[in-house]
C-alpha cells in the first residue's frame, strides 16, 4: 500500500513509519516543517509539505491505498487553547473522511485510553457515549476530539474502513519526552518522587513500537468501524512509577496534597490522580496483537529516562 501519515516525524509517527515500510508499504508523511521533511525522507519515506490547517495539502489522501492520522497540533493545545487544537484536527478529518468516502480504504486515526471508565478497567466497547457529567468534566476541547473519533467510526456505513486507535497515557520508550520523562523532570528538580492520595491510580502503559506494530496489523485487518486498544499494561499504579523514579534519582517519595498537585506537577496535575485502566483483550482477539516490548516498569528499570 502506499499510505499518507500525518504526523509521520512525531513520536508515534516515527515508530509507525519504519513499521510500515518493513511490512513492504510505502509511506507519504505530511510534514510541515524542513526538519519533519527531512526526518521522513531519512526514515525512508517521502516527504510531502502541508499541515492539518493548509485542507488541500491533504488532498493527497485521495491518491493513497490508506491514511493512518496521527498528528494533532500540541503546541496549540498545551499553549491554552486545546478547543482550537481540537476544531482544526476535526476540520482535517472531515476533510480526510471525505476524500475516502466510498472508496473501502483504512482510515485510521489515533485517539486516547484516559477517562474512559474512571475506577474500572475500559475495554473497546466503552466510552463512545459521554453521560453529561462525564462531558461537562471533560470540557469543550475534549469533547470535540471525542466527537472526532466517533465521526471516524461512522465513516464505517460510508465506504471507508474506518478505524479508531485509541493509546494509553503514555507510550514508553527510549527518547520519550512525555508523561513519564515529564514526572521524572518534576522529581528531578522538586527532590520528591510524588503521587497524589495513596498512589494507587492506574494508568495504563505501552511501549511506542508495540502501539506502532498495532497501526500496522489494524492498517491490513482491521474491520470497518473498529475501536482497538493500545494497551500493553492495564494499569500501573503512580505509586509503584514513583518509586522507580525515587530510587533511580535518589529522592523520596511522598504523597502530594490534592491542595498542592497543580504547584507540584504543572499541567499533569489533571492526570496524576486519575484511576483510569484499560484492557486491550477484544483487540488482541480481534487482530492477534501480542505486546513484545518491555513494559513500563521494566522500561524504567532500565535507566534511559534518567539520563541528563
Amino acid at each position: 500500500m502506499r499510505v499518507f501519515v500525518t504526523g509521520a516525524s512525531g513520536w508515534i509517527g516515527s515508530a509507525v513509519v519504519p513499521e510500515l515500510l518493513g511490512s513492504g508499504h510505502q509511506v507519504v508523511g505530511l510534514a510541515r516543517s524542513p526538519a519533519s521533511a527531512a526526518a521522513i525522507v531519512a526514515a525512508g519515506g517521502t516527504a510531502h509539505p502541508g499541515s492539518l490547517d493548509d485542507l488541500d495539502s491533504l488532498r493527497i489522501a485521495q491518491s493513497c491505498d490508506g491514511v493512518i492520522h496521527l498528528a494533532f497540533k500540541h503546541d496549540t493545545a498545551f499553549s491554552g487553547d486545546f478547543l482550537g487544537a481540537a476544531e482544526a484536527d476535526r476540520r482535517a478529518v472531515e476533510t480526510m473522511g471525505e476524500l475516502l468516502a466510498g472508496s473501502d480504504r483504512p482510515f485510521l486515526i489515533a485517539s486516547g485510553t484516559l477517562g474512559l471508565a474512571p475506577g474500572r478497567v475500559a475495554t473497546e466497547r466503552d466510552g463512545h457515549v459521554l453521560d453529561p457529567g462525564a462531558a461537562s468534566a471533560f470540557g469543550p476541547g475534549p469533547q470535540t476530539r471525542h466527537g472526532t473519533a466517533e465521526l471516524v467510526l461512522s465513516l464505517a456505513s460510508r465506504g471507508v474502513r474506518s478505524s479508531v486507535v485509541r493509546l494509553p497515557p503514555t507510550n514508553h520508550g527510549e527518547g520519550d519526552n512525555g508523561f513519564m520523562a515529564t514526572l521524572v523532570c518534576i522529581a528531578r528538580v522538586k527532590g520528591v518522587a510524588g503521587f497524589v492520595g495513596d498512589g494507587s491510580s492506574r494508568w495504563p502503559a505501552v511501549h511506542r513500537l508495540d502501539s506502532a506494530r498495532l497501526f500496522g496489523l489494524a492498517l491490513q485487518d482491521a474491520p470497518a468501524g473498529s475501536t482497538l486498544h493500545a494497551v500493553a499494561d492495564e494499569g500501573v499504579a503512580v505509586r509503584d512509577i514513583a518509586d522507580v523514579i525515587g530510587r533511580h534519582l535518589n529522592v523520596p517519595t511522598a504523597s502530594i496534597p490534592a491542595e498542592d498537585a497543580g504547584a507540584h506537577f504543572a499541567w499533569l496535575a489533571g492526570f496524576i490522580g486519575m484511576d483510569s485502566p484499560a484492557s486491550s483483550t477484544l483487540t488482541r482477539d480481534l487482530l492477534g496483537w501480542q505486546p513484545q516490548h518491555p513494559g513500563l516498569i521494566d522500561d524504567l528499570e532500565q535507566g534511559h529516562y534518567f539520563h541528563l
